[in-house]
C-alpha cells in the first residue's frame, strides 16, 4: 500500500510532468496518498561560475520556481488529494532521493526521456535515482 508519492518534475520542460503527474494521482488514488511534487534546481557546479550570477539569484530562483510549482500544483492536482510543493537546490537525483527520504515517501514517480541517440536507455538522473533510492520507482516513458 503506497502512502506517500513523490513526483520530480522540471519545470521547464513539460514532459517531464505531463504523463508522471497524471500517474502519480492515479496511484494516489487507489491508495489514497498523499503527492509531494518536487522541482530541483541544479547546482551551478563551480564556484567560480556561480560567482557570475548576481548574488541573490538563487533566492530569486527558488522563489519563481516554488510560484510556478504552485501554480503547476493547483492546474494539474485535484485539490481532494493532499499535495505539498518542495523546491530543493542542488544534484537532481540526490535532491530527489533525499526529499523522498525527507518526507517518507515509499514510490518515487519520474519521466525519462529518451536521449538524442533514440536508443532505450533512461536518462541520466532517472537511471541514478532507480539505482540509489531505497523506494520503489515508477519511471513514466515521455
Amino acid at each position: 500500500m503506497t502512502k506517500s508519492i513523490l513526483v520530480s518534475v522540471d519545470l521547464n520542460h513539460k514532459s517531464s510532468w505531463s504523463k508522471a503527474i497524471p500517474q502519480a494521482v492515479a496511484l494516489a488514488r487507489l491508495d489514497e496518498a498523499e503527492i509531494h511534487v518536487l522541482t530541483v534546481i541544479p547546482d551551478y557546479g563551480m564556484a567560480m561560475v556561480a560567482d557570475q550570477f548576481p548574488k541573490d539569484f538563487a533566492a530569486k530562483a527558488a522563489q519563481t520556481s516554488q510560484e510556478v510549482l504552485k501554480q503547476l500544483v493547483a492546474d494539474n492536482i485535484p485539490s481532494g488529494i493532499k499535495t505539498t510543493a518542495h523546491v530543493l537546490h542542488g544534484s537532481i537525483y540526490k535532491s530527489i532521493i533525499k526529499a523522498a527520504d525527507s518526507a517518507g515517501c515509499d514510490l518515487i514517480v519520474m519521466a525519462s526521456h529518451r536521449s538524442e541517440m533514440k536508443d532505450y536507455l533512461l536518462g541520466p538522473n532517472s537511471a541514478r535515482v532507480v539505482r540509489h533510492a531505497t523506494q520503489s520507482v515508477f519511471v513514466v516513458r515521455d
